[in-house]
């Protein structure tokens, strides 16, 4: 188990590290290949674009051809793209590069979970989870360190040694034994399953926190500029915050095994609600920089907590865990889009104001109602 989860959290760790290499090298590819900033948006997005597309997919051929070759799969497209990111010269190619980075990372995730909640007792899926998105985070905070070596050295040295390390991490999965390949739903209990109580609920509740991610990701740094921030100033506080989370995560997903989903999850509702009110109100840098690092609490109260939900309402409904694993990278990755893009599209026709209050809104929403329900299970 040890070993597995040590390829597991190594394959996420290196596909969100070449995720977040892009953003240091942004203003290198604007100023050689002279692209505007919507087509730079397009460059950035087109990883999660990938991600939702791949991810229903990577579902059943994870159920169809099991976790292991699923991973492998993964790891072939992300091994594939860093090589089109070393040499390539053009838009268009770097675009369906990182398009295909995120068909490559929702294999990769899926199949990664899959195998891991597979293997795993039901009882530390939460706990497990959290520490795979430990993982993940790392990969982020060392991702531009990834990105700027490429913009000294050249992306050709740096993303062909990525590439040799998928192969690698490939030749590593084949050592370890792959756990049964599982019979693929008919589409009409897919549909079912997918559209039932239990996972819609997990799905909004990984959904929503990846849509007010998005929408930070994209208006802090604007706010933090504003202010008179320098970029490391942004830098360090986006650091320091995925430092307290990767820090955080495993934790909140070890207490969702122990007192059940729900406990962290309904304070990091809660959490998530008040912070999103805060960050409409500071107006100096550091007032705002602990507001950020509010919201990344509050946001890694509910990500293992709700992944493995979305976990347990998936198998409590016949649902092979490849497919509930695809679910979440679907969730995740349509939340990052809404919030990234929607976010930035209210802010520019509104204020920066409006889209931190709908993101509250909807938490205050989502709270009400899992309330609610809760009551009527109560007295029924």
């Amino acid at each position: 188990m040890r070993r597995l989860f040590a390829l597991v959290a190594t394959v996420v760790l290196v596909d969100t590290m070449f995720y977040a290499a892009i953003t240091p090298l942004l203003p290198h590819y604007v100023d050689d290949l002279g692209l505007s900033k919507s087509s730079a948006g397009v460059l950035s997005a087109a990883y999660a674009a990938g991600t939702l597309l791949g991810s229903l997919p990577s579902g059943w051929v994870a159920t169809r051809f099991g976790a292991r070759r699923t991973i492998l799969f993964g790891l072939t497209l992300m091994s594939a793209s860093s090589l089109a990111f070393a040499f390539a010269s053009e838009i268009a190619v770097l675009d369906a590069a990182r398009f295909m980075q995120g068909i490559g990372g929702a294999c990769a995730w899926t199949g990664g979970l899959a195998w891991l909640l597979t293997m795993a007792p039901a009882d530390r899926r939460g706990e497990l989870i959290g520490s795979a998105l430990a993982a993940a985070i790392v990969g982020v905070l060392l991702g531009p360190v990834l990105g700027g070596a490429a913009t000294v050295a050249g992306p050709e040295p740096i993303f062909s040694a990525v590439a040799v390390v998928g192969v690698a991490l490939a030749a590593w999965a084949r050592t370890l034994p792959a756990p049964p390949a599982a019979t693929a739903p008919r589409l009409r209990e897919l549909a079912g399953t997918m559209l039932s109580a239990p996972v819609l609920t997990g799905a909004w509740l990984v959904a929503l926190p990846a849509l007010f991610a998005g929408t930070l990701n994209v208006l802090v740094p604007l706010r933090l500029d504003e202010l008179g921030a320098s970029g490391v100033a942004i830098g360090a506080v986006f650091l320091v915050s995925a430092a307290v989370e990767a820090a955080c995560t495993p934790l909140f997903g070890s207490l969702s095994d122990r007192r059940g989903r729900m406990v962290p999850i309904g304070a990091g509702l809660v959490a998530g609600g008040v912070t999103a009110v805060a960050l409409t109100l500071p107006g100096t840098v550091l007032l705002v920089a602990v507001a950020v690092l509010a919201a990344i609490l509050s946001l890694a109260l509910l990500w293992a907590p709700a992944m493995a939900l979305l976990s347990d309402g998936a198998v409590a409904r016949g649902l092979d865990l490849g497919f509930a694993a695809a679910l979440v990278n679907l969730a995740w990755a349509g939340g990052q889009v809404i919030g990234g893009t929607g976010g930035a599209g209210i802010a520019q026709a509104t204020s920066v104001s409006i889209p931190y209050l709908l993101v509250a809104a909807l938490f205050a929403l989502t709270s009400v109602t899992l309330l609610a329900a809760a009551g009527r299970l109560a007295r029924a």
